[in-house]
């Protein structure tokens, strides 16, 4: 009797249970304002199709068959409200700052910031001395520093010697008025060249590229033909390096890539007759500039530099005295460029001075040695791997670049100067 009174009060339980969660549903589903055709078609359009039919999901309701009890967020939201709000502008999230474009570097920027490691050798060196104040040791110093720097010993002499005369003629007792001194000799002495790369009038200009092996030859005429494209003129290029492996076709990619004209011949050609049959293309294509790629060579191989003699007589023969001779140099060779540069001088007449990886040595002053020993102007040089990386050298852009940090460093106190050179040595400074 009593199992039977415990299982009908737990009936009752049971159906009083049932009826209050359908009461409960059936309560929500009459709270739910319906949706008007309009609403109606554009939820059934933002669907996927199930089975062909754009909307197949939805029930009468607008909502997921599957998933009736979730409801869109924007599906009770009558029409206008939701073209307002689709309509309204974004707002921008607090603390969010877009990145913005790096400024675009003029040339002469360009040229000085590439010019880092260079500054920040000969520079600072020289920075350190005149803090000193101009005693003997200081022009002592100031001689070892341009002679490390690859100024050479000759020219360093000379320069620093003339450097003293002016300095005492005109009064100069402060490290900023001797600093001020030396960067005006420096520029005199770089800006009495010609560096402008001499053409024709009219018919295709001719220039001879020389230099050793490993200097960046090849590469340096791809960028020069390059960048005479970009200026629209038409530009054939002669691979007369027809002993080292792959030179040729090294040329050829940059020919291509540029779209200049290549004019090559079998490996071991005569060079000779691939330079006259660069001239001879560059006329009928009534080219503007003809470069021809000569084979690295060492200047003290009397054969070999013999035959690069050839190359130029045979060219000139037809095409007439050559407007360029370009001799590329490594820059971080330092004064063995010197002697490469007075041996191609007398074996070709160079005539300028392309000198590349400036950007790779804290040995800038080749560029004085190489105008005071040899008379040659430095013409363009390399300050990177890119083609706009070949650049004018610009004399003035040059010595700023080499002295940018030192003009507001060279007043200080003596202390703070000792503690300047602790710092450099490796040691704390004073109360550190």
């Amino acid at each position: 009797m009593e199992l039977l009174e415990i299982l009908i009060t737990a009936g009752t339980l049971l159906v009083f249970l049932v009826g209050l969660v359908v009461g409960l549903v059936r309560a929500r589903r009459r709270g739910r304002p319906p949706l008007d055709d309009q609403t109606l078609d554009a939820v059934r359009a933002r669907e996927p199709d199930v089975g062909g039919h754009p909307g197949a999901g939805l029930d009468a309701a607008g909502l997921d068959a599957a998933d009736a009890g979730v409801i869109a967020p924007d599906a009770t939201r009558p029409p206008d409200v939701a073209e307002a709000d689709a309509a309204a502008p974004e707002i921008a999230r607090p603390g969010v700052v877009e990145p913005e474009a790096p400024p675009l570097l003029s040339p002469r920027e360009r040229f000085q910031l590439r010019l880092g490691r260079a500054r920040g050798s000969l520079g600072g060196n020289i920075a350190s001395i005149f803090r000193r104040g101009l005693t003997e040791e200081a022009w002592e110093d100031l001689e070892e520093s341009l002679i490390a720097a690859d100024v050479g010993v000759e020219a360093t002499m000379e320069l620093v010697e003339g450097l003293r005369d002016r300095a005492r003629a005109e009064g100069v007792r402060t490290g900023d008025q001797a600093l001020a001194l030396l960067k005006e000799v420096l520029r005199l002495e770089l800006s009495v060249a010609d560096r402008s790369l001499h053409r024709r009038p009219s018919g295709p200009s001719v220039w001879l590229v020389t230099g050793v092996n490993g200097t960046g030859k090849t590469t340096s005429i791809g960028k020069l033909a390059a960048r005479s494209r970009a200026a629209g003129e038409t530009v054939v290029l002669a691979a007369a390096d027809t002993f080292r492996a792959a030179a040729s076709e090294q040329l050829q990619l940059w020919g291509e890539r540029s779209g200049a004209r290549v004019v090559r011949q079998a490996s071991g050609a005569d060079p000779a007759a691939v330079a006259f049959d660069g001239w001879q293309a560059a006329k009928a294509d009534g080219a503007d500039l003809l470069m021809v790629d000569t084979a690295g060579r060492l200047q003290n191989k009397r054969a070999l530099m013999d035959e690069l003699s050839k190359v130029k007589r045979v060219l000139e023969r037809d095409a007439g005295p050559c407007d360029e001779v370009l001799l590329v140099l490594d820059a971080t060779t330092g004064q063995n460029g010197l002697a490469q540069a007075k041996a191609f001088t007398e074996a070709v007449a160079v005539t300028g001075v392309v000198l590349t990886k400036l950007d790779g040595t804290a040995k800038g002053g080749i560029v004085i040695a190489i105008q005071r020993q040899l008379g040659l102007p430095v013409k363009l040089v390399g300050l990177g791997e890119d083609v706009e990386d070949l650049a004018d050298f610009d004399p003035d852009a040059f010595v700023d670049a080499l002295f940018s940090q030192v003009a507001q460093d060279v007043v200080i106190d003596d202390a703070e100067a000792e503690d300047f050179d602790q710092q450099r040595s490796g040691a704390p400074p004073k109360g550190a």
